[in-house]
């Protein structure tokens, strides 16, 4: 029987930068899962005690290989039946999550005010499978999309010219990166979404402290990603990609997923200016789709957003 992977081994050669896939736990000893979450822990927090120069042309948490592998699967991004399907199947729960941690604290718009007019900044956003539904919004003034994938965003923006409703500044799309888009001098955006990329890039702390300055005060940072757990190894790695290929085989490492605790660690304590945290874990079910189960963040795919502290 396998012992449990050391994932401070993992993150070791994570932060190292190369792209190397290592998914299967096997390959690595290790003790106890208590010190796999201190070593994720301490990648989320290497921004704190070594800040990177997030100003300098030169840094990046793109992962060149994640591109090579979303370029090679753009042509099938709107196919609701190809490998992207589950991105379609959960898309109606990122609404619905957005939609919970607005409601559960009120903005701080002036008593009587019109409501506001939602600004969106959709980070990785693919082939704009989730941009497209918010930009269709009623409540929705803009979604600015992007992505550092060229062939996936040239599958983006022909999608959305089919719809005259579409078009900028309704929906804008970017070839870019979040470390090459300069920070809005208008106050941010009121959501910034970040759905299934945090496990693909190279740096999880610096992405997110990067991502940080674009939320408005009062505004949310919402993302989804995977707990780096067994049961996340077996159903996203052996049954999704190997048994069942409901994805691409190559699509998730292991080694990069974040636990829901270590992203409370670092906006709660490691860093100031955020509240509210929120998180809901969510189950694929074959032949059923993507349903929420409560706990189940703890062992797989989950929300997780947080509320950027209005100024006083």
């Amino acid at each position: 029987m396998a012992s449990r992977p050391n994932v401070a081994v993992l993150f070791r050669h994570f932060r190292g930068g190369t792209a190397a896939r290592t998914n299967h736990p096997r390959r690595i000893a290790g003790t106890s899962s208590d010190r796999s979450f201190s070593a994720t822990s301490q990648t989320l927090s290497a921004s704190s005690s070594t800040p990177p120069d997030h100003t300098s042309p030169a840094f990046t948490t793109v992962s060149p290989d994640e591109v090579s592998h979303f370029n090679n699967l753009a042509s099938s991004w709107w196919d609701p039946q190809g490998p992207s399907r589950i991105l379609h199947l959960m898309n109606p729960l990122r609404h619905d999550f957005i939609r919970a941690c607005r409601s559960s604290v009120p903005d701080s718009d002036p008593p009587g005010s019109s409501p506001r007019a939602l600004r969106y900044l959709d980070i990785g956003c693919g082939g704009g499978i989730f941009a497209e539904s918010a930009a269709r919004l009623p409540d929705t003034a803009s979604v600015t999309a992007i992505d550092p994938s060229p062939e996936v965003l040239s599958v983006a923006r022909a999608h959305a010219r089919r719809d005259p409703a579409l078009r900028p500044p309704r929906l804008s799309y970017a070839n870019a990166s979040i470390e090459s888009l300069p920070v809005p001098e208008d106050g941010g955006y009121d959501v910034v979404s970040v759905f299934e990329v945090l496990e693909h890039v190279a740096n999880p702390a610096a992405f997110l402290d990067r991502c940080a300055p674009f939320v408005r005060p009062g505004g949310w940072l919402v993302l989804s990603t995977i707990a780096r757990t067994w049961t996340s190894w077996l159903t996203t790695n052996l049954v999704a990609e190997d048994l069942l290929r409901i994805v691409p085989r190559g699509t998730h490492d292991w080694r990069k997923y974040v636990n829901e605790d270590e992203l409370r660690a670092h906006f709660l304590r490691k860093r100031t200016g955020w509240a509210d945290p929120r998180c809901m874990g969510v189950v694929y079910i074959p032949g059923l789709g993507w349903k929420e189960v409560s706990g189940s963040e703890k062992f797989g795919n989950y929300f997780f957003a947080v509320r950027r502290v209005a100024e006083a």
